[in-house]
């Protein structure tokens, strides 16, 4: 079949502080679950890539971890993906919160976005948390400290607006083929997905001090006539955490394992018995070995 002349097609970035809505706005672009969203910060921690094609084009988004001061080799890992991906791509879309107040997080991305030849628009979001008449200050504070292409506010939680945000991507793409089907969503392999979603869980579940120092493996997923049976392990950093995560007489992992459930049969379409174990790694997220054994690619911190 002939490529139509005028299908756009390019790869966009979404960066921005931790927790400013990244990863809701990319499931609610491509109209399915794909990123995991919590309310703790950093809960993105590799750039996942997401489809979505259109009778226009196709748009690749890349959803970066939050761009924040590093902590640990994890963190470094983070930042560099976050930060790297900028000058890679056609569009840059820059997530910020709707307030005149622009703290140091954002300027450090305003450095940033200062040596980036990419066109970047910038997405006010969350606006459904303030009045209308408001947004136009959150504009003018923003839009004299960077040459923005547009500025663009949405809801990424209800859906406003988001359909003009697609519009004013393409006015930036290229003419081009597709990278991927029509029907592709996702280059996350499945096994991913699936450990984000227990990780998602475990995330919104447990108190403060666990959620950044645990990683969740696949050990493995075997489907049998309408079955799969899933064997995960989440990987924590001590002792004292490993009985939080388990819980009294394992409340605590079963719970985990009852919210994921669910969403991981809807995205597998055929029903799900997930065993999930807890494994004590002390200060994995400094060890380049279980760093990589975990997704992370120690490589991709050298810039």
């Amino acid at each position: 079949m002939a490529q139509d002349p005028k299908f756009k097609s390019g790869f966009v970035t979404l960066i921005g502080r931790p927790n400013v809505g990244k990863s809701t706005l990319m499931n609610t672009l491509i109209g399915q679950k794909i990123a995991i969203t919590s309310s703790k910060p950093q809960t993105t921690r590799n750039r996942i890539q997401t489809v979505l094609t259109t009778e226009e084009g196709q748009i690749v988004f890349l959803d970066t971890p939050g761009i924040h001061k590093a902590k640990n080799k994890l963190g470094d890992y983070m930042v560099s993906a976050a930060e790297r991906t900028m000058n890679e791509v056609d569009v840059v879309l820059w997530l910020v919160e709707p307030t005149t107040f622009i703290g140091a997080g954002e300027r450090h991305i305003i450095d940033q976005l200062k040596g980036v030849r990419t066109p970047v628009i910038l997405v006010i979001n969350k606006v459904d948390t303030v009045k209308k008449e408001e947004i136009l200050k959150f504009i003018d504070a923003y839009k004299n400290e960077l040459d923005f292409a547009e500025i663009v506010p949405v809801s990424a939680l209800k859906g406003t607006n988001t359909d003009e945000l697609v519009s004013t991507v393409f006015k930036y793409l290229p003419y081009g083929e597709a990278f991927y089907d029509e029907d592709t969503i996702t280059d996350q392999p499945m096994r991913q997905i699936v450990a984000e979603l227990i990780r998602e869980k475990a995330l919104r579940l447990l108190s403060e001090e666990i959620p950044h120092g645990i990683a969740v493996t696949i050990e493995s997923m075997k489907e049998q006539g309408k079955i799969c049976h899933i064997e995960a392990t989440i990987v924590c950093e001590r002792d004292s955490h490993k009985g939080i995560i388990i819980g009294k007489g394992g409340a605590m992992l079963k719970k985990i394992g009852s919210q994921a459930r669910p969403e991981i049969e809807d995205m597998l379409e055929m029903q799900v018995n997930l065993k999930i174990w807890v494994k004590v790694r002390k200060d994995w997220r400094d060890s380049d070995i279980l760093l990589k054994n975990y997704g992370y690619n120690p490589k991709d911190l050298k810039m």
